[in-house]
């Protein structure tokens, strides 16, 4: 399995948006991000920012268009692919002079990695042939980072025509997504994240670029998001009958998980990492053999060497001790840093008045809430315009938010197609079947303030790329 990337950390995805770009400002440097590909109206609109940007064609793709969701995503995936393969190009074109991308991308490395020591070693090199030949050789060792995508595996709306029929499985927004990556041009990985979904892993079966090539390599890759090795046994199981290997499992601290608090009943990182180290050459020839085996059932070939496992780690990583920690003594291939960056203009995307909250933010402007419509506990921002939003609707009598985009909808309490807990049309029935509780003034307020808490992520989280981007 290839390493795309020569450094020893990656950008994990952040939000619904702010990292959608994060490619196109730091792959060229080898660093390995992840992107979104929930919201397809974001994306469009991102891929007319930056088709522009670069001169390059733009045709909109609207939502009255046959597999609309799917075409945007492969769309935009590719406009990335393009542009940062223009990028490395004209990088690898500069001379070698202080200052210039060419030396950053090498100064960035690690001090103890071999392509950091070549590099310091041609600095060293008086000018002549020997110096011009490790220039070469350098150039050709320029490789950008890895373009990974996101796809939260159970956020998996059903959709319907403009009749109001309900459309093929394959149009679910999960699998429609999938599908957009699957047909894309890039070679990168997929990461399945927030659990087990049948229905996803499944349709993964149906691309041809989950399965080895004639020369035994993996056109794209798939990467479980995990909590721990019992988790990554049973869905790398689960992958390899059908064939299909997982070539990375990424634990995630369920403490610190992307604003959501996934609590793992006061199992600690250290010991699941423990286990995934002591276990981690049994787990791959386990699945290396299972995987053979599912492979020569579809009639396909099979594997001639395992393709490799990588164990990453993310979540919580407060310092570069506890980074080298977690890579020499557990054996991890990578370590994510992922909220460290929303303060890096260069690597993600905030807008201004976002990112100068969070530079002044104390201890205090933070909080646990169950403001996620998903139904677990988020660590929220008490300064963010979507905060001061809820509360003016509040106000104002009318809670909760216009749903328009509908990725989070999963309750039928109330009507047979699915809505979201966050939206006006939810809270407002929820309220009335309060009122007629008649309860106590006390806990009345109580239970408002309870059902009122819940924030529209779709909007909040896809919103801030755009308005960074002008």
């Amino acid at each position: 399995m290839k390493n795309f990337s020569p450094h020893s950390f990656h950008i994990p995805v952040l939000g619904l948006g702010f990292t959608i770009d994060t490619p196109l400002k730091v792959a060229r440097f080898g660093i390995s991000s992840v992107l979104s590909i929930v919201e397809d109206e974001m994306i469009e609109r991102m891929r007319s920012v930056y088709s522009r940007r670069y001169g390059l064609d733009y045709t909109p793709i609207s939502p009255k268009e046959e597999d609309y969701r799917a075409r945007r995503i492969t769309a935009y995936l590719n406009m990335a692919d393009i542009i940062v393969a223009r990028q490395v190009a004209e990088l690898r074109a500069l001379p070698f002079e202080q200052g210039n991308e060419l030396s950053t991308y090498f100064e960035l490395l690690p001090q103890g990695a071999l392509l950091r020591k070549a590099y310091d070693q041609m600095l060293a090199l008086e000018e002549g042939p020997e110096k011009d030949s490790l220039q070469d050789y350098l150039r050709l060792k320029v490789q950008p980072g890895s373009i990974d995508v996101n796809i939260m595996s159970k956020v998996n709306k059903q959709n319907y025509d403009k009749n109001g029929e309900l459309l093929p499985r394959e149009y679910n927004d999960a699998l429609a997504a999938l599908r957009g990556f699957a047909n894309s041009t890039l070679t990168s990985s997929v990461v399945f994240s927030a659990g087990y979904s049948p229905d996803l892993y499944a349709y993964a079966e149906e691309f041809p670029c989950f399965y080895p090539n004639e020369a035994g390599e993996l056109p794209k890759n798939i990467i479980l998001k995990v909590s721990d090795y019992r988790s990554a046994l049973t869905q790398g199981k689960i992958m390899a009958k059908k064939g299909i290997w997982v070539s990375e499992y990424r634990i995630e601290s369920g403490l610190n998980c992307g604003g959501h608090a996934f609590a793992t009943d006061g199992l600690l990182l250290g010991p699941i990492m423990e286990e995934f180290r002591k276990n981690r050459q049994e787990l791959e020839a386990e699945l290396f053999t299972m995987c053979n085996e599912g492979l020569v059932r579809k009639g396909l070939h099979p594997f001639a060497t395992s393709p490799g496992v990588r164990v990453t780690v993310q979540g919580g990583i407060g310092t570069a001790a506890e980074h080298r920690f977690l890579l020499e003594h557990y054996g991890a291939d990578s370590c994510g840093w992922g909220s460290p960056f929303l303060l890096v203009p260069e690597a993600t995307s905030v807008e201004e008045t976002t990112l100068q909250q969070l530079a002044t933010a104390s201890k205090d402007d933070y909080y646990l809430s169950e403001a996620s419509p998903l139904g677990v506990p988020f660590h929220n921002f008490r300064k963010s315009s979507g905060e001061a939003q809820r509360k003016q609707r509040i106000e104002k009598g009318r809670p909760g938010s216009p749903c328009y985009k509908e990725f989070l909808v999963s309750n039928t309490e109330f009507t047979d197609k699915p809505i979201c807990t966050a939206s006006r049309q939810y809270l407002h029935l929820k309220v009335r079947e309060l009122e007629a509780q008649a309860l106590p003034a006390e806990q009345h307020a109580l239970a408002m303030d309870a059902l009122t808490v819940k924030d529209c992520l779709c909007e909040g989280l896809s919103a801030s790329p755009i308005l960074a981007s002008g």
